[in-house]
């Protein structure tokens, strides 16, 4: 397959799905598409077909996914199916028990709404709840940084406490180091580098600190807190005297709830031409939950993460 035209800015994504396409050389992941129901969702399965990284299993109502093929000029010879009831909830609680078998071996969100999905992954008799609460990890390639750089919780946990943060803090760092950073360098965010009362997260980052110098998340380098100048510029770290080897150079940033990670995450795409492969953590699977807004690179690029992680 060609590379992605939109991802010709973004040549690390790029990397990440040449690399996910050699790994599925012996084997061809399976992909489960859940309710794919409209041409967004058909593409997705098209594409990662024709990318090599996976096989798609579309999960959902045959009749309501062959009319929207149909409609969208998507072929759907050769894509294995699992006919479900016509209705979202249906179709996650197929796929989940599909992934709880070893069916498939990623998820993908369709066209049912997300709660949908993510009701089914963590029910607690029928779901696929691993060790770890359920959190979600972006990736992204940024023109103005040196490296891939990932970010989380942007999507999933809103108001995190510090219990939270250690499990987000442990799927992202299992996940980087499963690509091959055995030693990731993680920068905890929060609006000041100083510790203070007045600003819980600070007082959080403070802990996690200790809790990594303890042996918490081994191999892992975390230091903070730090404003999100003086993590990402060593020159900034180095004028307000803030010593440590991640400002400039981090691999994570940990943001202090879903309202700093979201609004950073869309900035980082809307204002400083980044894209991102985005992946949900924690459970017994991989799950892809890709928005509608989303570019088609970074639809499959989060297709190609999904299969890295699942290894």
């Amino acid at each position: 397959m060609q590379p992605l035209p939109e991802l010709e800015a973004h040549p690390r994504l790029a990397a990440l799905i040449a690399r996910a396409r050699a790994g599925a050389a012996a084997r061809l992941p399976r992909i489960g598409l859940v309710y794919p129901c409209d041409a967004l969702a058909l593409d997705a399965a098209r594409r990662i077909a024709a990318s090599g990284i996976g096989q798609p299993v579309l999960v959902g109502p045959r009749a309501a996914i062959a009319q929207a093929a149909a409609a969208a000029g998507v072929d759907l010879s050769g894509m294995a199916q699992v006919d479900t009831a016509d209705i979202g909830a249906a179709a996650a609680l197929e796929a989940t028990r599909l992934a709880r078998n070893g069916q498939v071996d990623v998820l993908m969100k369709g066209s049912l709404h997300t709660d949908e999905l993510m009701s089914a992954v963590v029910h607690k008799e029928n779901g696929l709840r691993g060790e770890r609460r359920v959190s979600h990890v972006f990736l992204f390639d940024l023109p103005h940084y040196p490296k891939l750089l990932a970010m989380a919780d942007c999507v999933v946990n809103i108001a995190p406490d510090l219990r939270t943060k250690q499990d987000i803090l442990g799927n992202a760092v299992a996940l980087l180091q499963r690509l091959g950073n055995p030693r990731p360098k993680v920068g905890i965010v929060a609006a000041v580098e100083t510790v203070t009362a007045a600003i819980p997260a600070t007082l959080d980052a403070q802990a996690l600190v200790a809790q990594a110098q303890a042996g918490a998340w081994p191999g892992a380098i975390v230091e903070g807190p730090f404003g999100f100048d003086n993590v990402i510029s060593a020159e900034a770290a180095r004028i307000k005297k803030i010593a440590g080897v991640v400002p400039g150079d981090a691999d994570l940033l940990l943001l202090p709830d879903l309202n700093a990670g979201n609004m950073l995450y869309k900035s980082f795409v809307y204002m400083g031409g980044g894209d991102c492969a985005g992946l949900v953590l924690g459970a017994r699977v991989p799950v892809v939950v890709t928005s509608r807004a989303d570019s088609a690179g970074a639809r499959i690029a989060s297709v190609a993460l999904a299969v890295l992680a699942a290894g």
